[in-house]
């Protein structure tokens, strides 16, 4: 068993297709609406049929907020490193310290070379990928005096001055199989990223051992070393093996992952919108959750009974608005900041009802808050793509795309595929995060009301605005509609997007308001 105790990562590796270039950064930037924390593409720049990576991950930084970037893995024969070195921590900076290194030593020797790449044994991608590591490590490394001095056998780097430093310590991961490639990968490198598929049984325990041998003998410790999965299958209802099956299959396959083989980062091999959304938020939180079960298991099996003492209630932890801690409640709700867009209104919101007060003594779980804090993450990933939505009109009123694009992003985000009669929360999260306690079935709101009939009108009113909501998104989609038709529509189509922007931020501030305080109270996930 070889759990290194690492955060859980979940990220996607898209297909960065030139024939649809619109398509690859679509998908990426749905990677984050749906909550994904990685969005990751292959580099084989002698494929005529794909963009170029860098290029592709300059572009999408530009479009996203808060997802990492990296190239799964660098094609390091075509990159020169003291050159990747500077593209990486420019792109780290103007992304805000959203980049990752993936490094690989090369494959396809013939198309390489076709390129002018030098062709090279096993032995000797090894030997270049480690002297390219030493590059890279020493252009970031400002604080040493002097210029950058690699005498190496396929790279040389005489005096080149060093910097710029990336916005944050840059992890370097390295695709390895092999046991030569597997050392490198515990003494020098961040990360281990291999795919599942090129894998036999025992593949990941015995490339485990031979990185945790090399990282100990190297003086470090295996820990140090993040353990990351390439994965590919298929979302069914029914299990038909491996990777293909319900989300509650891929929680329970994944969990084991985790824990018997230390991963720490799963990347999900595909383009389809739907396959990342269940990824997102069917699988990840459910897999989050059994491996934060057994590690506090077996933290509580190795520990010296105590008595407990009595739970004292703490002042309020507001350095995040989503932090999961214990004592008093600390998820801090989204305020709304009664700023209005539109003359029109679509409710009233001084009729809205509220819940019972919170008892000021009560103490809460780390385990009782992650559920209201995953509430505010969800939401965040909404206003991230109503953001998005004014970004398309602008394009449209500027000439950079037009209307039936600017419809065919939108039908893809989060909000318009959701069904809003069920609740964001409910369809994205909650229904899937419980599966093992056999309550996939069930609906969230139904829940909260038999757990605190007092919610009851609470409730309601919330599901009575998100048939508003989908119809004021329905809305926005006829004024786009009618901008095709008639170019002077723009004002209408402003119109329409402010009334969505006021309604969405107003609703999803007061759902957060009223629910993730009894989240917590009534141990809902």
């Amino acid at each position: 068993m070889s759990d290194y105790g690492h955060d859980l990562v979940f990220g996607s590796f898209v297909t960065p297709s030139a024939d649809n270039p619109g398509r690859a950064v679509g998908v990426a930037v749905l990677a984050e609406q749906v909550g994904l924390d990685l969005v990751t593409f292959q580099d084989h720049p002698y494929q005529p049929a794909f963009l170029d990576t860098w290029t592709l991950l300059s572009f999408v930084a530009a479009r996203t907020n808060r997802v990492h970037l990296a190239a799964n893995v660098t094609n390091l024969p075509l990159r020169p490193p003291a050159v990747l070195a500077r593209s990486v921590a420019s792109l780290d900076l103007l992304s805000g310290g959203r980049v990752n290194l993936g490094l690989g030593a090369g494959a396809f020797w013939d198309a390489i070379e076709a390129m002018g790449g030098r062709r090279l044994t096993p032995g000797q991608g090894v030997r270049a990928l480690e002297e390219a590591v030493e590059v890279v490590r020493q252009l970031w490394d400002v604080e040493t005096r002097g210029g950058v001095r690699v005498d190496g056998e396929f790279y040389r780097v005489v005096g080149a001055k060093r910097g710029p430093a990336p916005a944050h310590a840059v992890p370097i991961w390295l695709g390895a199989y092999k046991p030569r490639m597997l050392q490198l990968t515990g003494r020098r490198a961040d990360g281990w990223l291999p795919t599942l598929g090129y894998l036999q049984p025992g593949d990941l325990a015995k490339g485990n051992a031979i990185i945790d041998d090399a990282a100990q003998q190297a003086g470090r410790s295996p820990r140090d070393v993040r353990r990351l999965l390439n994965i590919a299958g298929e979302f069914s209802t029914v299990g038909r093996g491996p990777m293909n099956g319900p989300a509650e299959q891929w929680a329970e396959e994944l969990a084991e992952l985790a824990l018997e083989e230390g991963v720490g980062t799963f990347i999900l091999g595909s383009d389809d919108p739907d396959d990342l959304r269940r990824f997102a938020g069917e699988v990840a939180p459910a897999v989050r959750e059994l491996v934060a079960a057994e590690r506090d298991r077996g933290a509580t099996s190795e520990r010296t009974p105590e008595p407990e003492p009595e739970p004292v209630a703490a002042p309020p932890v507001r350095a995040s608005r989503a932090t999961a801690t214990g004592g008093a409640f600390a998820v801090v709700p989204t305020p709304d900041d009664g700023v209005r867009r539109s003359e029109q209104q679509v409710w009233d919101e001084s009729t809205r009802p509220t819940g019972p007060a919170p008892d000021p003594e009560r103490t809460y779980t780390p385990q009782e808050q992650a559920t209201g804090a995953h509430l505010v993450q969800i939401h965040d990933g909404l206003r991230a793509e109503l953001a998005q939505i004014h970004d398309l009109i602008e394009q449209v009123a500027a000439g950079e795309i037009d209307a039936g694009a600017a419809r065919s992003h939108i039908n893809t985000m989060t909000m318009r595929q959701n069904r809003w009669t069920l609740g964001v929360y409910c369809e994205s999260y909650c229904r899937i995060v419980t599966t093992h306690h056999t309550i996939e079935d069930q609906s969230f709101f139904p829940r909260l009301r038999a757990r605190d009939p007092r919610l009851g009108p609470v409730v309601d009113r919330l599901e009575q605005e998100h048939h508003v909501i989908h119809d004021v998104l329905e809305g926005v989609d006829r004024a786009l509609v009618a901008y095709v038709g008639s170019p002077d529509g723009l004002a209408e189509l402003r119109a329409a997007v402010d009334l969505l922007t006021d309604a969405l931020l107003s609703h999803l501030s007061y759902e957060e308001r009223e629910l993730v305080e009894p989240l917590a109270r009534l141990g809902i996930a």
